[in-house]
């Protein structure tokens, strides 16, 4: 299996078109993306790029979302994850404006991947005639701190630990059984609405963690005929379905951050340069890899069986097309190039 890169360019803001920036990012059509700027010309290719006119809709369908959820039911361990500069629409293409409103409902034509994925899963799990389980787990990672984001009361610590069968886990994380949409949708807003954010120049809802969110899925296939029921008859598969919104990468002079938002930034920008450290290294040949730093971050730590394992990743970049963001848009598109040629254990 191989990571899949896909990139989404968002419109330009209010504020960047009264200010008068340029649009310097242009989609070609057929997964090819063109930056076009003073002293940089250079077209990237990938699986499928989004330009900004494209609905939540399109993205889902056209970022192999759908295929994504199918195999998290037949047992594979599937990760989605956001990346880019603060304010290019990350958690918007993951959740559309469900983190930023407290009691309006989305439209539907504005929901993100993630309640995509919900309806995708619960209608599959119908239509196949297989019993699911299925939970969900919710955590952050702040200022390199893991939180669990569906326990009630005043946020904690949790402990990192690894095991031989496990691996990487965190110890005394909530996990909370559903079987509907609505019971899904509910643990995903309680979630976000304890997340850290904050307000900046550059984005007013800045999300200053990064966010886990794992539908553990456990499927055992549904027979009419009995006498099939009998004992290890019916195997039971375990997958998973974890959906990453990763804090935004900044840079501290251009957001306007001090003090503790300045913190958290080098934070978040420590923890993002230790995941592009891993990629980097993965993106190798298998003969030319040194020792992968999984170690080097929370973030890698939990996300080691993603990159490396024999999971299957989507990787949204998401980039403005602003020519003011260009140096950030340039990092992201090279940052998912490289991704592109990560593989995995088959």
């Amino acid at each position: 299996p191989r990571a899949h890169p896909t990139i989404r360019v968002r419109p330009l803001t209010c504020t960047e078109t009264r200010r008068g920036d340029q649009r310097v990012v242009h989609s070609l059509g057929d997964g090819a993306v063109h930056v076009s700027a003073a002293r940089h010309d250079a077209t990237f290719g990938f699986s499928a790029v989004f330009d900004a006119g494209a609905s939540q809709e399109a993205v889902f369908e056209g970022s192999g979302m759908r295929r994504l959820v199918e195999l998290a039911i037949d047992g594979f361990s599937c990760t989605v994850f956001a990346f880019g500069q603060t304010g290019s629409g990350k958690t918007y293409t993951l959740m559309g404006p469900l983190a930023q409103s407290d009691t309006q409902s989305a439209s539907p034509a504005l929901l993100g991947l993630m309640q995509r994925s919900f309806t995708c899963l619960l209608e599959q799990s119908r239509s196949r005639g297989s019993d699911l389980a299925l939970s969900a787990s919710y955590l952050e990672i702040y200022n390199e701190q893991i939180r669990d984001l569906l326990s009630p009361g005043p946020p904690c610590a949790l402990p990192l630990r690894w095991s031989k069968t496990r691996g990487f886990y965190v110890e005394n994380q909530l996990s909370v059984e559903f079987d509907s949409l609505e019971a899904i949708v509910s643990l995903l807003l309680q979630g976000s609405q304890r997340r850290r954010t904050s307000a900046h120049a550059l984005n007013r809802h800045s999300s200053r963690s990064h966010a886990l969110l794992t539908i553990h899925i456990r499927s055992r296939a549904h027979h009419p005929s009995l006498w099939v029921l009998q004992a290890g008859a019916c195997p039971s598969k375990q997958g998973s379905l974890c959906f990453v919104d990763l804090a935004g990468s900044e840079r501290v002079k251009e957001t306007g951050s001090s003090g503790e938002l300045s913190v958290e930034a080098n934070s978040i920008n420590r923890s993002l340069l230790a995941l592009g450290h891993c990629i980097s290294l993965l993106a190798k040949p298998r003969g030319k890899r040194t020792h992968i730093p999984y170690r080097d971050s929370k973030l890698t730590r939990l996300l080691a069986r993603s990159l490396g394992g024999s999971g299957i990743t989507l990787m949204v970049a998401c980039i403005s097309p602003s020519s003011r963001c260009l140096s950030e848009t340039l990092s992201t598109l090279h940052y998912a190039s490289r991704a592109r040629r990560v593989t995995s254990r088959p």
